[in-house]
C-alpha cells in the first residue's frame, strides 16, 4: 500500500511563506536537507500546483557540478521523479517526466495511489489543503523552523479536522524539528 505524503517546511506559527512570499527562513542545514534527499528517493510521483511548481522548476536547470554534495543528490532524485503539476493557467510543462493536468480530481488520485509501487507526495498546501479534505493524504510530514513568521501562506487548511498517530520525530542541526504523522 503506497502513501501519499503531504512534506512541507513551515514556521513555528503554522506559515510556509511569509505575508510577503518569503520562505529564505526555511532554508535547510545539511543534515535536514540530506534528510529531505532520503524522502525524495523514496517517491515515485510528486503531485504539485502551479506556484509549488514554479518554485521547484530551479532544480531541473541547475548545472550539477556547481552545486553541492547534498544539492546535487537532491536535483538528481527530484529529477528521476514523475511530476504532476495541477494548474489552470499553465499550458506546458516542458520539463521532463512532468505532465500537466487542469483539475484536480480525488478519484484519479486515488486510482494513482492504487497502482502505484512507490509513495507519493504532494507539495503546495492549496493543493495539499484539496487532497486533506478529500482523505486522500496518508502522512503529514512538516519540518517545524523555530521561526515565527506572523501570518502569510498557512501550511495546513482552516476548518479541517484530521486525527493523526504520530509515527516519529528528530531534531536537525538548524535546530529546526521534523514531525512525522499518520492517519489514526
Amino acid at each position: 500500500m503506497t502513501n501519499l505524503i503531504y512534506f512541507i517546511n513551515s514556521s513555528l506559527d503554522g506559515y510556509i511563506a511569509d505575508e510577503n512570499g518569503n520562505f529564505d527562513w526555511s532554508e535547510p542545514s545539511e543534515d535536514a536537507h540530506a534528510f529531505f534527499n532520503d524522502h525524495q528517493r523514496s517517491v515515485g510521483t510528486s503531485l504539485i500546483g502551479r506556484r509549488m511548481y514554479e518554485t521547484m522548476q530551479v532544480w531541473d536547470t541547475f548545472v550539477l557540478d556547481d552545486l553541492s554534495e547534498v544539492e546535487r543528490e537532491f536535483a538528481e532524485a527530484w529529477g528521476d521523479t514523475d511530476k504532476v503539476v495541477y494548474s489552470t493557467t499553465l499550458d506546458t510543462v516542458p520539463e521532463p517526466r512532468t505532465h500537466l493536468e487542469q483539475t484536480f480530481d480525488p478519484e484519479v488520485v486515488q486510482a494513482m495511489k492504487d497502482q502505484a509501487d512507490r509513495d507519493l507526495s504532494i507539495g503546495g498546501p492549496s493543493l495539499a489543503s484539496e487532497a486533506i479534505r478529500a482523505g486522500l493524504v496518508d502522512r503529514y510530514v512538516l519540518r517545524l523552523v523555530p521561526t515565527i513568521v506572523g501570518g502569510g501562506t498557512r501550511a495546513l487548511p482552516d476548518a479541517t479536522r484530521v486525527d493523526l498517530a504520530l509515527n516519529t520525530t528528530r531534531r536537525f542541526e538548524d535546530g529546526s524539528v521534523l514531525v512525522d504523522y499518520s492517519l489514526r
